[in-house]
């Protein structure tokens, strides 16, 4: 059995392991994310389109991340964060499928066929990592996805934005309430690195999309 002290220090780092990842990982970080090529160029309306399209494939369908790690999880302090987790990205499916029919047909790029695979390998990868069997693997990659969103969600209200398009606030769960819930969930040290490893590995995935995206910009030559 772990010792008061062990669980504590678990418990302590698990918080600021994964606040720490998605500072250094996360999306915003991303130099796409953030470009003028996808928030203020002439072709950002067509850039925002295509990441729209992709952000669609990889987390607009239901079952997802949070819907299999809510069956994946067993730790009581995280079921009330899951749940709210689980209906808040009810409303982000809804506004992908609004957003996607707005902007219209996916932008013609060379490679599409190849871009298609990649994204649905990303998604296919994201399932097995949201149904992994290992104490804190799922629930892991489910807090990193709540964390990571607050940074995707800016690119779907600019696409809204520039469309005129109206979508609700998202109300899923806060940074506060995700990384308390990830401390008192990391009982032992094994639980704390099943939960980095989920997280590190759906993190992983969100900015291989943005790689993606950033490729099919520049093959598009839009310059």
């Amino acid at each position: 059995m772990a010792s008061i002290a062990t669980v504590t220090q678990a418990q302590d780092g698990a918080s600021d392991l994964l606040s720490r990842l998605v500072d250094a990982e996360g999306s915003a970080g991303h130099r796409y994310l953030i470009s003028p090529e996808l928030n203020a160029g002439r072709y950002a309306t067509r850039n925002l389109a295509d990441a729209i399209h992709h952000l669609c494939t990889l987390h607009g369908r239901h079952p997802g991340v949070l819907d299999h790690a809510a069956v994946h999880t067993a730790h009581d302090s995280a079921r009330s964060w899951l749940i709210h987790a689980v209906d808040g990205f009810v409303t982000e499916r809804a506004v992908l499928a609004k957003l996607v029919v707005a902007v219209g047909p996916l932008p013609s790029t060379p490679g599409q066929a190849e871009s298609e695979s990649a994204v649905n390998g990303q998604r296919h990868a994201l399932e097995m990592l949201a149904q992994s069997d290992r104490d804190g693997c799922a629930l892991g990659a489910a807090m990193a996805l709540i964390l990571d969103w607050h940074a995707v969600r800016g690119a779907l209200d600019t696409i809204a934005n520039r469309l005129g398009v109206m979508i609700p606030e998202a109300v899923l769960p806060t940074k506060q309430a995700t990384l308390l819930v990830a401390s008192q969930a990391a009982t032992t040290p094994g639980v704390e690195r099943a939960l980095a490893f989920g997280a590190q590995q759906l993190l992983g995935q969100h900015r291989g999309l943005w790689d993606l995206l950033n490729a099919r910009q520049i093959a598009r030559g839009e310059y």
